[in-house]
């Protein structure tokens, strides 16, 4: 059984310099200081357009320790593919290939070359880190936003469609390990890090990182929205290991005390959800209490049997 890392026993040594780019209050700045603690020094990311090349900065001033391949929006996998094959021809071992791209390099742009490198069985580390839309190039919707968030290209009526469940989606792969966690959880976040390196083929971890520019509140309140989210039940932590569902940390806890908060008060913590009626946020409601109320059943089941 893994250690549960805790804030005593998290490596000390810090892979990113001091100073990156980020905005005030961002918590991929979080999320890719205890990654990389996670992934060790000889690892090295491929990374696509998005807030991370922004945060890393540009060669000779780049905040990131580790080497860095810059690639196009759509070939984050395919890119990690290749230098799989130059390290086999180099031969060079022990050495983590890990892929961290945004939601929109992951879920839009991206998810074709990710699907394929899936199917083949490539081995490497693939992590979205999903501040559910195009957040650096003006605050776009993506395939993850939520319905009903005010986005640039949403402004009227908020998204209309249901947002892409990304994990869902590679799990339907059969890689043997995915995982759903939060910047707001980042203990959580190292110790999936740390197991999924320990599969082959595919591995893929989502990430959800509140964004304070793009969902509109305050940076000092980037963590409190996070815990709102997996609190409510509208974001989940969890890990899929070849093929079997366990829900981890605050989300297991969830379960244990069979009580959620209600889902008004995530969207009350942000403005891009203003636009919502009382009748949306109940429909929302209701759908993730009858989600959850099926993971109670299933909860007890598990703890019966044991």
């Amino acid at each position: 059984m893994q250690v549960k890392t805790t804030i005593l026993t998290l490596p000390e040594e810090e892979l990113v310099h001091p100073g990156n780019r980020a905005c005030s209050g961002c918590t991929l700045g979080i999320a890719y200081r205890i990654g990389l603690k996670a992934l060790g020094k000889n690892t090295i990311l491929v990374v696509p357009p998005s807030c991370l090349t922004v945060l890393q900065g540009l060669y000779p001033i780049a905040a990131t320790k580790l080497p860095s391949l810059n690639v196009t929006f759509a070939s984050t996998a395919a890119a990690a593919t290749g230098v799989l094959a130059a390290l086999k021809t180099l031969g060079k071992e022990g050495i983590n290939v890990v892929g961290w791209a945004g939601d929109g390099g992951t879920s839009d742009i991206g998810l074709q070359s990710l699907s394929g490198a899936c199917e083949r069985g490539d081995n490497f580390l693939f992590i979205c880190y999903d501040n559910e839309g195009y957040m650096n190039t003006g605050v776009q919707r993506s395939g993850t936003t939520p319905q009903g968030a005010l986005t640039a290209n949403t402004p009227i009526k908020g998204k209309l469609q249901p947002r892409k469940d990304v994990a869902a989606i590679l799990a339907a792969h059969n890689i043997e390990y995915v995982a759903s966690t939060s910047a707001a959880y980042p203990l959580d976040l190292y110790d999936k890090i740390k197991k999924a390196l320990t599969f082959k083929g595919v591995k893929y971890i989502h990430i959800q990182i509140p964004c304070p520019p793009g969902w509109g509140f305050e940076p000092r309140c980037a963590i409190k929205v996070g815990k709102l989210a997996v609190e409510t039940g509208l974001s989940e932590l969890y890990e899929i290991e070849k093929g079997q569902l366990r829900h981890t940390g605050a989300s297991r806890k969830l379960m244990e005390k069979r009580k959620l908060l209600p889902v008004s008060e995530y969207f009350r913590s942000q403005r891009r959800f203003a636009l919502l009626s009382k009748q949306d946020i109940e429909e929302i409601q209701e759908n993730i209490t009858r989600r959850w109320e099926g993971y109670f059943d299933l909860f007890d089941d598990i703890e019966s049997s044991e």
